[in-house]
């Protein structure tokens, strides 16, 4: 199903191993047959208990279980537009940022203009209105872009688990439940681990971390994993060939030079865990399970 000659999904970034719908899977004029299928295969896969090598984008599991997305999710899909949004959000875009209430979109070579409100084309995108601009051009690229695909894919899904029953999982749970617990080898995680902003493989806060990560068991360092790259998904070779954004991207720990308080953090189109600098190893291991369990865009506050 990720054939790109069906043109059905596509990966999420540049060499990343997690996929997402493709909106112009319209190409194959039965596409929305294919997802109704795939949909039914993933949903007997679950009932069976059978386990997938399939891993889909953290927004897409977010349309399975029938939860909103938010800008956060497009850092899996595109690091450099997430990193547009963000700055928009974070900045004061007076008199700097000239977008309207539109986007451009490329079909096949054909550019065409949508308005994400009624002529929005003439709406300007200004400090005040610009936080519903990023949820409006958020729902257009992963949501409404996509909107047949999924509603084709989990029509065929629900053929076989009932949408009330699915919801009680997580995105992270749901993808363990797809695509089962991966085997971690802690001792290759570590080898291939890259320190920065202060950080050395010496630091107390990373003999610590590691000395969580092994107390952990296999779904609390699998989801690590997932909160840190968007994947539970080890490589065949190991640690040493992860993928990032740009291709291979060693997994990585920076120092967090704010609060002491805050959750740890991660941004996961280059592998990275910003660390706080905790006083010890009990609150850093409490703080890490808070944010792998409960943070599943990666980003959270005590």
């Amino acid at each position: 199903m990720f054939n790109p000659d069906y043109a059905m999904f596509k990966p999420s970034a540049s060499g990343r191993v997690t996929y997402q719908p493709n909106p112009q899977s319209w190409a194959n004029p039965e596409h929305l047959l294919y997802f109704k299928f795939v949909g039914r295969i993933i949903g007997k896969a679950i009932v069976d208990q059978r386990v997938l090598d399939a891993y889909f984008t953290r927004s897409f599991y977010k349309h399975i279980l029938g939860r909103k997305v938010d800008y956060r999710d497009m850092e899996a899909i595109d690091p450099s537009y997430y990193q547009s949004l963000e700055w928009i959000l974070q900045n004061d875009i007076t008199d700097v940022v000239e977008e309207t209430f539109s986007m451009e979109v490329d079909n096949f070579g054909q550019q065409e203009i949508i308005d994400l409100i009624p002529d929005g084309q003439d709406v300007l995108v200004t400090e005040a209105n610009k936080a519903e601009y990023v949820r409006l051009v958020t729902e257009q690229r992963l949501s409404r872009a996509i909107k047949d695909q999924i509603a084709a894919f989990l029509t065929g899904f629900h053929d076989l688990i009932p949408q009330d029953l699915i919801q009680i999982f997580n995105e992270q749970e749901l993808e363990l439940l797809i695509s089962g617990m991966p085997d971690i080898d802690v001792d290759d995680w570590r080898n291939n681990t890259d320190y920065h902003g202060g950080y050395s493989a010496s630091s107390a806060q990373i003999q610590w971390f590691w000395r969580a990560v092994r107390s952990f068991d296999q779904e609390e360092r699998a989801k690590l994993l997932q909160f840190v790259t968007g994947t539970s998904k080890v490589p065949l070779e190991g640690f040493t060939h992860l993928q990032g954004s740009q291709g291979v991207q060693k997994f990585q720990v920076h120092k967090d030079f704010g609060s002491p308080t805050r959750l740890p953090t991660a941004h996961t189109c280059f592998n990275q865990l910003d660390l706080p600098m905790y006083d010890c190893f009990e609150t850093l291991k409490a703080n890490l399970l808070v944010a792998i369990s409960e943070c599943s865009t990666g980003f959270g506050f005590v």
